[in-house]
């Protein structure tokens, strides 16, 4: 039984590090400000985050994020989770094709952020409606062995560019 469930660790741990060199090939978010939401004495306040990432592999779609970051002490360390709220809004921001790569019915994480020390992350995942010529992009919070029912979408119509 012991060994069952160091084997169970064991293969949690190396899916966590499969899962984070991964995301190295996903877009990076810019922080475009925060709003302090609880004054904490030790640490930084508990806080909204809004970041924004260039979607990867559709040029000129652009998101925003909003999520919650946890403060404090453990929060300063990197050591605290953060809740699984969070908002996005996508736009586009050019003239925009998408590639031909990109299949309907077919999701694609692009964009993925670590929320607490290993088993816990925020992931943006895009979906083609091609049938409205939309791009659909979901946000929710995931953990290695239960995620958060909470989730955000934001839908971007492929529009003419004037």
């Amino acid at each position: 039984m012991k060994t069952e469930k160091l084997q169970h660790v064991v293969s949690s741990l190396l899916t966590a590090g499969c899962l984070l060199f991964a995301a190295q090939g996903m877009a990076h978010a810019e922080e475009i400000g925060s709003v302090d939401t609880a004054f904490k004495l030790i640490g930084p306040d508990h806080k909204i985050v809004i970041e924004a990432f260039d979607d990867p592999d559709v040029k000129n779609v652009t998101c925003y994020i909003s999520r919650a970051k946890t403060g404090g002490i453990k929060g300063g360390l990197g050591l605290a989770e953060d809740t699984s709220d969070a908002a996005i809004s996508c736009q586009q921001v050019g003239p925009v094709a998408v590639p031909d790569s990109i299949q309907p019915g077919k999701s694609a994480v692009v964009f993925k952020q670590r929320t607490s020390l290993i088993f816990k992350s925020l992931q943006v995942v895009r979906f083609y409606d091609k049938s409205r010529n939309t791009l659909v992009y979901l946000t929710y919070s995931d953990k290695l062995v239960n995620g958060s029912p909470k989730n955000a979408l934001s839908a971007v119509p492929i529009m003419p560019w004037h």
